[in-house]
């Protein structure tokens, strides 16, 4: 174990729009603990775009408090949770693995062992740090349950809901299409193995409709596709923004329900099997599959994350996963 405190940097959001690196001071490693450094992170766009606003409602400051976070809403907060990592010191069975970890973006830091997840040889480190994202899509198609030959609606082609259209695909005799008003993401739907529209041009009568998109026109499509008695699944996080929803009309003759899925809890119909690091093992086997590299935009440093980040913040920035290099 080590015996003497080492020095590490980290990612902090200080202001609406500012982030600065920061220097961290590693006490001793203490026992049951392991020592990671970072090898790559990624930035979680929806959720961190609204931390770095200062936009978490102060309703949400303990919930929304991610694993090994530090400080405190609204600002200065150190947060993010998509990291990869080598285990520098630790158990025999874990020294020298590589390693998924919900932490913050960090040069390196001390975690308790049962919180680094190993990643399978057939992963590239690169792919991994989707897994965060991977478990939020996967616990929503749990909140949904599709079955085979459903009809699915994607709305909004960000990470998430690509992801959530790439695990709807592998159902039997799935009908998958993922919606967006840029165009420029029907790309993405093929590689994906999805059609693609518009929604303008959206399919009607869809049985299941993911909602991805954080805006009031995204949800008012999903309810307006649905098909009679079918279910939303309302994945957006709005922060402390209100969203007008069209709940008159039809909306109770036709029986929509309205489902929200957030990755807090395992999602009902697994919660009795799944732990949830056995939800988060599951999620990072999925990432397996080659044409999720579609999704990652080249590594920027991490250096240059305060530099670069309102870029990759803003909307309309074009950026799905925005991978980091640590080396």
């Amino acid at each position: 174990m080590s015996g003497q405190e080492e020095a590490a940097e980290a990612l902090w959001y200080v202001g609406p729009g500012r982030a600065e690196i920061r220097e961290e001071r590693l006490k001793p490693l203490s026992d049951g603990k392991v020592r990671v450094r970072a090898l790559y992170s990624a930035i979680s766009r929806g959720t961190e775009a609204l931390i770095a606003a200062g936009r978490v409602p102060a309703a949400e400051y303990q919930r929304m408090r991610g694993p090994y976070m530090a400080g405190t809403f609204p600002f200065p907060v150190k947060y993010g949770y998509q990291t990869v990592g080598v285990v520098e010191v630790g158990p025999d069975d874990l020294a020298g693995r590589n390693v998924f970890v919900l932490h913050p973006h960090q040069t390196r830091f001390d975690v308790p062992a049962e919180a680094v997840v190993p990643i399978p040889p057939d992963i590239p480190l690169s792919r991994a740090v989707m897994a965060a994202n991977m478990e939020t899509a996967l616990n929503a198609t749990w909140d949904a349950s599709p079955g085979p030959y459903g009809r699915i609606a994607v709305i909004g082609a960000g990470v998430v809901g690509a992801l959530v259209a790439f695990i709807c695909a592998r159902i039997d005799g799935a009908e998958v299409t993922l919606i967006d008003i840029d165009r420029s993401r029907e790309a993405l739907a093929q590689t994906l193995g999805v059609g693609f529209a518009t929604p303008d041009a959206a399919p009607a009568d869809r049985d299941y409709v993911f909602h991805t998109s954080a805006t009031a026109e995204g949800l008012t499509t999903a309810l307006n596709i649905a098909a009679d008695e079918a279910s939303i699944i309302e994945m957006s996080w709005y922060g402390s923004g209100i969203v007008s929803v069209p709940l008159g009309g039809a909306f109770h003759s036709r029986r929509l329900r309205l489902i929200s899925s957030q990755v807090g809890k395992v999602a009902p119909s697994h919660r009795a099997t799944y732990s949830y690091r056995q939800r988060l093992e599951a999620a990072l086997a999925l990432t397996a599959h080659p044409h999720l590299d579609a999704l990652l935009k080249p590594a920027v440093s991490f250096r240059e994350l305060p530099t670069v980040l309102p870029d990759i913040l803003k909307p309309r920035s074009g950026v799905l996963c925005q991978l980091i290099s640590y080396s």
